[in-house]
């Protein structure tokens, strides 16, 4: 079976459940279940702490995983992304008293305080900044406060935790994170690539499925290159005659996000009965 590892709690965990649900497979209806098999599938899910999962994956014990990217980066294993998942995003920055430093080369010779040893150390490096790094496992930014650190880093989605300290972001984001999935380098050529990509592939479809949406319409036959124009579909879209001569019908897929602004300029075209309906899986 193609053994895959999903985050068993956190923020990650209750979306990558749903996501793979859409995606066909089977997952647990407990939180303390710590194996499930899908045998119609023949997929056995292991569900562990999002920080390991990249230890496992890289050590070969498990095909694939699903993590955030800073977790990935931060584990230091030998795993690598192959395919980001849209959901989960959040920032990772450093952070200081309002006007205590300018930017990060101001750092030389402070102490950061961080649950992301790894990824500051790594973004110090390339920089060529000297600082030292003191490890806390959570509540960073009570450290500036307390005389621990001058300077704070950490995973960022509201920035919330960090004003209500009196804290400030500095600089640039060290990285955009969000959730991942990964494998080993290398896992490829192993026996489960088929159902590896098979897994890839559903959960693409799920990603396609969201971000667009099928749009029906009839136009008449003189506006339809016009139509087209505004609804190119993936290849081209469907065109068939009506029972009224002169119009014709026509369906494609858009972009959700744009699917308003063009029915809009559909029906100042001169198309009528436009509507939308949700995907719900797909293959391209």
């Amino acid at each position: 079976m193609l053994r895959i590892a999903v985050p068993n709690k956190g923020s990650l965990s209750d979306r990558a459940s749903a996501m793979l649900r859409e995606a066909g497979y089977q997952q647990r209806k407990e939180a303390k279940e710590l194996v499930l098999v899908d045998p119609g599938n023949a997929v056995e899910f292991f569900y562990l702490r999002p920080r390991d999962i990249a230890v496992y994956v890289s050590s070969g014990r498990l095909d694939l995983g699903i993590t955030g990217r800073d977790l990935l980066v931060e584990s230091g294993a030998n795993a690598e992304e192959v395919l980001a998942l849209g959901f989960g995003r959040s920032t990772f920055r450093y952070a200081v008293k309002p006007g205590w430093a300018r930017d990060t080369a101001d750092f030389d010779g402070l102490t950061i305080a961080t649950s992301y040893e790894g990824i500051v150390a790594k973004h110090l490096a390339a920089s060529g900044i000297q600082a030292s790094v003191v490890h806390l496992d959570g509540a960073v930014e009570t450290a500036i406060e307390l005389g621990v650190a001058q300077v704070v880093a950490d995973v960022v989605e509201t920035g919330t935790s960090l004003r209500n300290a009196g804290l400030e972001v500095l600089g640039e984001p060290v990285m955009e994170s969000e959730a991942v999935v990964i494998r080993r380098p290398g896992a490829d050529a192993g026996s489960q690539e088929a159902k590896a990509r098979q897994f890839l592939r559903r959960l693409k479809g799920v990603l396609v499925a969201g971000a667009y949406v099928m749009m029906d319409y009839d136009c008449r036959a003189e506006d339809l290159e016009g139509a087209v124009a505004l609804t190119p579909g993936l290849e081209a879209p469907t065109v068939s005659p009506l029972h009224n001569e002169g119009w014709v019908a026509v369906r494609a897929m858009v972009p959700a996000a744009e699917a308003q602004r063009i029915m809009d300029d559909l029906y100042e075209l001169g198309a009528r009965a436009i509507l939308t309906t949700a995907i719900h899986a797909c293959r391209l």
